[in-house]
């Protein structure tokens, strides 16, 4: 009984809403570890690219998949049980929050649409939520794992579609997915409007230093950051244009 209580103990600590406790610093020792250990499964994916025979692609891809629902269970699970669960912070309308399902679904289907989305709606949110989290809960908290485990298994679904399966992204992926994103973000602004929410920080800033901090006030700060989706969108697309021009007699997607 008294291993069991111990654990239980264990269980609660880890999974407490008490973050001045273990308060997230950025680029502190923690998380520089938790980007060089993300960098390197990325690298590592890359690496091992063409070693992966059939039944290895569908392990990773369902290890994967697997990654994604458990990392978004416990979150809500979390909120939960520590009675903080709101209409205006759990509900999948953040971008990674709408990435890690559009992710989920983009490995089971394999949808080409999906994927033009996922892609570059993941590798934009997730990667920068990596290095400039908006997080308060430090290493060893439960949160500290579940948040980075997250964004890593996002930013890996994309690249395992790219890498592993040979998905090729066009210019017209590239529009598609800007429209698509600006559809997205006026149903988030409207569902903001009515629970009182800051779903993909259309409402106010993050509390977190970020690099929105440097696009000025609100609402001037929304139209600033189109011009940074369209820059970083245009510079995930860069590598998919080199590889079209060089191996131009290969099958594009369209």
């Amino acid at each position: 009984m008294g291993v069991r209580r111990g654990v239980v103990d264990l269980v609660k600590e880890f999974m407490n809403f008490r973050y001045e406790e273990y308060p997230f610093e950025l680029f502190s020792v923690s998380h520089v570890a938790a980007m060089i250990v993300a960098f390197g499964c990325m690298i590592g994916l890359y690496v091992f690219r063409n070693r992966l025979s059939g039944s290895g692609k569908g392990v990773l891809k369902w290890l994967i998949v697997v990654l994604l629902v458990l990392s978004e269970a416990l979150f809500q699970i979390w909120y939960f049980i520590n009675d903080q669960w709101d209409v205006a912070i759990n509900l999948p309308f953040q971008l990674c929050s709408l990435s890690l399902y559009l992710c989920t679904i983009m490995l089971i289907t394999k949808n080409y649409r999906i994927f033009e989305i996922s892609f570059f709606a993941s590798m934009t949110g997730a990667f920068i939520a990596i290095v400039t989290p908006e997080l308060f809960f430090g290493y060893p908290h439960f949160r500290y794992f579940q948040f980075f485990l997250a964004h890593l298994a996002i930013v890996l679904s994309c690249l395992y579609m790219v890498w592993i399966e040979g998905f090729i992204l066009t210019f017209r992926s590239m529009v598609r997915a800007f429209i698509a994103l600006n559809l997205i973000a006026v149903i988030v602004f409207m569902v903001n409007r009515l629970v009182g929410a800051n779903y993909m920080f259309l409402s106010h800033k993050p509390y977190n230093a970020s690099p929105i901090d440097y696009l000025g006030e609100y609402p001037y700060y929304l139209l600033a950051l189109e011009g940074v989706a369209l820059i970083l969108f245009s510079l995930l697309y860069i590598p998919f244009y080199l590889f079209k021009n060089r191996k131009s007699g290969g099958n594009v997607n369209t």
